[in-house]
């Protein structure tokens, strides 16, 4: 992790079970933190609306099974808003109407200080709760087309959601070409045992996954229901991605399989 200088501290409305939120800068990208030197989430200063860190780039693999002329009329949720990118991206970027479930309000506020998150508005929401509960929301289920979970405690240690029982409420919320990308990271954490939960729920034919990036961060990617795209289909989805998008997803081709396969 590079040094960096702290430019802010929020306190928690509840320091006995909400962690501090502090922001850091180095001059060119701003990171989030909860009360450790942990990074829980990035922005280029210069390009906010960009996604600066790799594994959260490849959060957005599920591009990689719609048309993408079909991609403003679709659905975004986050799960943790971290500092916002995700969120951020969909709604400036790809025109989605975006949601993110977050449960500390003050990574809220400091997002929307420090992160360049828009106000709420037509197709931009922010729902301060429990994503354990509110994933249960019927309001949501069937609605969502690109979920994207990632949820760590301070410590950063291991996935804060990570049952069968969940990942069966995530599914619910999916649209019948919805897809569910997952952040799996952590000393703590079990990819293995984590990709057995999701395969118990969705099929192991309908995981994918990436190979870890250098941090260690892993993505799994999970459709609601199963496809199976030629391998040069998938190329020429993710040239179209990197063309109108500017994310890597050539790249993504390497390091990015079905499970099943």
């Amino acid at each position: 992790m590079a040094r960096s200088k702290k430019i802010s501290s929020s306190p928690s409305s509840d320091p006995a079970e909400l962690p501090e939120v502090t922001v850091s800068d180095d001059g060119e990208v701003r990171h989030l933190h909860l009360g450790t030197p942990w990074i829980q989430g990035s922005m280029r200063v210069k390009e906010p609306f960009e996604i600066e860190l790799e594994y959260v780039q490849r959060m957005m693999a599920w591009l990689l099974f719609v048309e993408p002329a079909s991609v403003a009329e679709r659905h975004a949720m986050q799960l943790g808003l971290g500092a916002g990118a995700i969120t951020k991206f969909c709604h400036k970027k790809l025109r989605m109407c975006s949601t993110a479930i977050e449960l500390n309000p003050q990574v809220l506020a400091v997002c929307r200080s420090w992160f360049k998150l828009p106000p709420d508005g037509p197709t931009l929401r922010v729902v301060l709760a429990d994503a354990a509960q509110e994933v249960r929301n019927p309001m949501w289920h069937g609605t969502v087309d690109a979920l994207a979970v990632d949820l760590y405690d301070h410590n950063a240690a291991a996935p804060v959601l990570d049952s069968a029982e969940f990942y069966a409420d995530c599914r619910a919320l999916l649209s019948d070409d919805g897809a569910m990308t997952v952040n799996l990271f952590g000393r703590a954490a079990s990819y293995g045992e984590s990709l057995e939960k999701m395969a118990t729920v969705f099929g192991e034919d309908a995981l994918w996954t990436f190979k870890p990036t250098r941090e260690g961060n892993t993505v799994v990617l999970a459709q609601r229901t199963p496809t199976h795209p030629k391998r040069a289909e998938l190329q020429v989805r993710a040239e179209a991605i990197q063309a109108r998008w500017d994310l890597p997803a050539a790249k993504w081709m390497r390091v990015f399989k079905p499970v099943a396969g």
